[in-house]
């Protein structure tokens, strides 16, 4: 194959966007195409998404993107090998196998509604908020799918019906996707990957299936469930209908994972990805650890039926550049994400202000469902300018409280690489093309920050799975650093240590004051 017409196509459907991308055989972008969608809040807490609008995203972003690649004059018609797909992760889809339509909005992984249901499971089972943790690696929380699950098995009608007359299938957004990219209703194909799959709190990370003792206690049928799959193999091809035709999908996996890939994270490497939450996660390798600081115990990733599967070590953050959107949609401080870096460079410190962003509870390594968002040190001499750079701190804050944990657990086992007696952290994502924030993350570290030149890795790395399951790619081609590490960006720490630790001391300080907050009067 030629080198100027071999293609693979990337589709990463992600929390506030979805985006179609296409790389040539050197894996640069010929073509992409991205579109935002609704999102909904019908109560404080709760987030939806429309899974029908999510498949007309994708329908757009695939045809524009094979536009604008023809455009460039690049024939991706014939030269299109297989296409990656990549997910929001938890986000959980029930749908009817006869109609193919959804039976209820799809419940979003930061939707806290379930906080009564963990309560209940907490108080009911032996285990307690660490019950299932042996199996799945993963707490008792509203994060994970199998809660989601619940609240809609014993909440919505249609679904109790529908799960009584075996009309009902379940699945994270990736299955959605496959099963209407393979067919629907006719012969659509019900799989998920190992990636998604662990984060439902449903399968076994030791046997990488469904655990059935999970299941019969949290009583949920085994028939609603998808076929578990690795994350580069081909699953099956596009039918008619879309954009694209009877090309593989030979790659699938969540985005975190992806992102991982496209890294080329190997074990003991990290890396933070930056979107509307922020997610690190250190390949652990074939190990799987147990974290002894607050973090989860999931998949890497498995890169083919017969190849190791990685484990990784995560801390997930719930409210990254979700908070910027808040600025811009909720407060109008900012018009665009893009101001909020130019707007906060207009002051050189927060003048004192912390801002936390537990809107809907904080993730790791707090795990507190009871937090709620605060701003404190707010003073006359506040302007808009501090709290854009307390929001940009506050994800750097974030990361900095996981990083920390991470480093604890992996120095236990001697896990983490250095460089230069320097832990390397390698970020992506839309909100790292942000200087300011980028340095304020190494200052807050004490340590180097390196951005990729491409910092789409999580649709690439959702590529380099799929190229390699079709021949077009092998391990060398992707887990190979000296090419990206020469184009990359670091950001080295300017700040003096005695004022870090002042200003961490500060910020956890702040992130008390949000604890056992939700119950507060409307």
């Amino acid at each position: 194959m030629s080198k100027g017409n071999v293609f693979i196509g990337s589709l990463d459907q992600g929390t506030t966007s979805t985006r179609f991308i296409i790389y040539d055989r050197s894996a640069s972008a010929v073509g992409s195409h991205q579109v935002e969608f609704t999102q909904f809040y019908p109560e404080a807490g709760w987030v939806e998404h429309d899974p029908m609008e999510i498949l007309e995203s994708v329908r757009v972003c695939m045809a524009k993107a094979l536009d604008k690649a023809t455009a460039e004059g690049h024939n991706v018609d014939s030269g299109l090998k297989a296409i990656g797909l990549t997910n929001q992760r938890e986000t959980t889809v029930i749908w009817s196998k006869s109609t193919g339509l959804p039976l209820y909005n799809a419940i979003v992984w930061m939707d806290a509604r379930t906080s009564s249901i963990c309560r209940r499971l907490e108080k009911d089972l032996p285990g307690g908020r660490s019950h299932f943790v042996e199996s799945c690696g993963l707490p008792i929380s509203t994060y994970f799918s199998a809660t989601k699950l619940l609240w809609l098995m014993e909440n919505v009608d249609v679904v109790k019906d529908a799960i009584k007359h075996g009309d009902a299938l379940f699945g994270t957004v990736d299955t959605w996707l496959i099963w209407n990219l393979t067919g629907v209703v006719k012969n659509g194909l019900h799989v998920t990957d190992v990636s998604n799959a662990s984060r439902t709190m449903l399968m076994n990370l030791k046997t990488l299936n469904w655990d059935e003792t999970t299941l019969k206690t949290l009583g949920i049928p085994t028939e609603i469930l998808p076929k578990i799959v690795s994350n580069s193999e081909v699953i099956g091809n596009v039918a008619a209908g879309w954009p694209i035709l009877d090309i593989p999908i030979a790659g699938c996996l969540g985005d975190q994972h992806a992102a991982m890939v496209g890294q080329a994270c190997r074990k003991g490497e990290a890396k933070s990805t930056y979107g509307t939450g922020a997610f690190i996660l250190l390949n652990t390798g074939e190990e799987k650890i147990q974290s002894q600081h607050g973090l989860l115990t999931t998949m890497a990733f498995k890169l083919g039926p017969a190849a190791p599967a990685n484990y990784a070590l995560e801390g997930s953050i719930a409210i990254a550049g979700a908070a910027v959107q808040w600025l811009r949609d909720s407060l109008g401080i900012i018009r665009s994400a893009s101001e909020i870096e130019e707007l906060a460079s207009q002051v050189d410190s927060t003048g004192g202000v912390y801002f936390v962003p537990a809107f809907n509870g904080l993730f790791a390594p707090w795990w507190r469902d009871d937090a709620r968002g605060v701003c404190i040190g707010i003073t006359r001499f506040t302007n808009k300018a501090h709290i854009a750079r307390a929001v940009l701190e506050s994800m750097c804050f974030q990361v900095k409280d996981v990083l920390d944990s991470m480093q604890k657990d992996a120095g236990e086992r001697d896990l983490a690489k250095y460089e230069n007696k320097e832990f390397l952290l390698r970020v992506d994502g839309g909100a790292t093309v942000n200087n300011l924030l980028m340095q304020i993350q190494a200052d807050l570290l004490g340590t180097p920050v390196v951005r990729p030149a491409d910092i789409e890795t999580t649709a690439l790395g959702a590529a380099y799975a799929a190229g390699l399951a079709v021949g077009v790619w092998k391990d060398d081609d992707i887990f190979s650093s000296s090419k990206k590490t020469k184009t990359a960006t670091t950001f080295h720490p300017k700040l003096a240590a005695d004022s870090r630790k002042k200003k961490v001391d500060s910020w956890c300080k702040a992130v008390t004051r949000t604890f056992d907050l939700a119950d507060l009067s409307v």
